[in-house]
């Protein structure tokens, strides 16, 4: 099997901006994860410091930035799939930066009066996307958190944007591996789950150290403890879990490599798992 190609900058408005430098003693001083995550993607919102460490966790698993094209490979898919079963709002939380293939691109290329709420809590990581999605239309960013779903399900920019009385699919895509079990994800997914509609669904990717050395995982996780969130992979049982209350849809949780390929390039690396569950 072949990767994806590597994708080019991203782009805002007519012009390619250029790789963002840091200023120093600010909120850039210190690697951010969706930064790190652009990084990998190739492509330029990202500072020194980001470059700094995504390029030591190159150096312990260097077959990251493949990965990351097989988590973003997976969201366009698992999107498309919602979209075309009906599904017109979309909630993606912890969206990180946009780059290419954004959900909203995804969605409203077959529904395009689909709705699209992107969440991240990070200051930087927001700023950024508003800049960068400006007035796409029927997309609004806001700055929340998935560790307060009561709080966010209550923003009014959210309630403004989705109706939970009808279907939402829910987006926590490469997301819950920064919440520690000490912050109880699985009791905020729960809470999301039930503030949707029947017929919702949750898109989820999850990142796993299943089959990994010992070693160079617990390498890679030190690199992440000096990073903006820590890194917590969990095994295949553990991430079935946050599908509860859900009914899966073929082929379950799988690598995501695994999950409806549907003729896109695919790649043959999966750091993690996979899956879209509904709502019963």
């Amino acid at each position: 099997m072949t990767s994806e190609p590597a994708p080019t900058a991203p782009t805002s408005g007519p012009t390619t901006p250029q790789p963002a430098t840091s200023s120093a003693g600010g909120v850039e001083s210190r690697p951010n994860v969706a930064r790190m995550y652009d990084y990998y993607l190739g492509g330029c919102h990202n500072f020194a410091v980001d470059r700094a460490a995504a390029r030591q966790v190159l150096e312990i698993f260097p077959d990251t930035g493949v990965a990351a094209q097989t988590n973003r490979a997976f969201l366009r898919r698992a999107v498309r799939y919602a979209a075309e079963r009906g599904v017109r709002q979309f909630f993606d939380i912890g969206a990180g930066l946009p780059t290419q293939g954004n959900v909203h691109e995804v969605v409203q290329a077959v529904a395009p009066d689909s709705k699209v709420v992107y969440v991240d809590y990070d200051e930087v990581a927001v700023a950024y996307a508003r800049r960068l999605l400006g007035d796409a239309a029927r997309t609004v960013v806001v700055e929340g958190d998935l560790r307060r779903p009561d709080e966010l399900l209550a923003h009014p920019d959210v309630t403004a944007s989705i109706d939970l009385a009808r279907p939402v699919a829910v987006l926590l895509v490469a997301v819950l591996h920064f919440v520690p079990d000490a912050e109880d994800p699985y009791a905020a997914v729960a809470r999301l789950r039930d503030a949707t509609a029947p017929g919702s669904q949750l898109l989820l990717s999850h990142l796993t150290l299943d089959g990994a050395p010992p070693l160079p995982a617990q390498q890679g996780r030190a690199v992440y403890q000096q990073s903006s969130a820590p890194l917590v992979p969990r095994t295949r049982a553990d991430i079935l879990r946050f599908f509860d209350g859900y009914e899966l849809v073929e082929p379950g949780l799988s690598w995501l490599a695994d999950w409806r390929p549907d003729g896109e390039p695919r790649a043959g690396v999966s750091h993690g798992f996979g899956g879209v569950g509904v709502r019963r």
